[in-house]
């Protein structure tokens, strides 16, 4: 909404309505961000403990007798991180087992959870800079209603009312961009959590099944 007064645009009133579409702008940048983590966490890991332990069943065997080529087989093509971590580990078997299992581990903090955690922050910017943009509309809102009082020489309420509404508007515009996502972020973690434990536990049983599967590689 773009108020024009009768003697040409407004500059606070402009500046103050501009913040509607900063708003907007963040607002949207923040939803984004968010799916696109929520999405990436329920991409790379199992629906449940059952499925994952399912899969490690299906895998253990051919680690521990050294059948990597079946190995690398189940995991083509899976997005999950336990399979694409197994069959990391399983094509670099040639560093030994202590360099593998960094390199599995590195590998999950920058590819994963760093991408996660870049994420993170640009929600976490918009969080913080909702309220602030939404208080620049407020202060601008009231500069233009001070104007108003200060260059007319009577004043109708009706001709603050678009001043007022604008600096209340962007304030509570900032906060109700704010609020939900925390709420959201809260959960995003709690489900990021949930997927490190989940992980961190498939990879323990892949590891052990990996490092006997290279002792009798070696043995051979």
């Amino acid at each position: 909404m773009l108020l024009v007064a009768d003697d040409g645009l407004n500059v606070f009133v402009l500046i103050s309505n501009s913040t509607y579409l900063a708003l907007a702008s963040v607002a949207l940048w923040g939803l984004y961000c968010s799916v696109m983590i929520w999405t990436r966490v329920s991409n790379k890991r199992f629906k449940n403990e059952a499925q994952q332990d399912a899969f490690l069943e299906d895998i253990e065997g051919p680690l521990e007798d050294g059948d990597f080529e079946s190995v690398m087989e189940l995991c083509a093509g899976d997005s999950r991180a336990v399979p694409q971590m197994v069959d990391l580990g399983v094509n670099n078997r040639e560093l030994g087992y202590t360099r593998v299992r960094q390199l599995v581990l590195d590998r999950f903090q920058r590819d994963v959870l760093s991408d996660l955690e870049y994420r993170l922050s640009w929600v976490s910017t918009v969080i913080k800079s909702a309220p602030m943009i939404g208080l620049f509309g407020t202060v601008f809102g009231m500069m233009g209603a001070f104007k108003t009082l200060a260059t007319a020489e009577s004043v109708e309420p009706s001709a603050l009312a678009g001043d007022i509404q604008v600096a209340l508007v962007t304030t509570a515009s900032g906060l109700a961009i704010a609020i939900p996502l925390m709420i959201l972020v809260a959960n995003i973690n709690i489900k990021i959590s949930k997927m490190e434990d989940l992980v961190g536990s498939g990879l323990t049983r892949a590891f052990a099944a990996l490092k006997a599967g290279i002792q009798n590689e070696v043995i051979q």
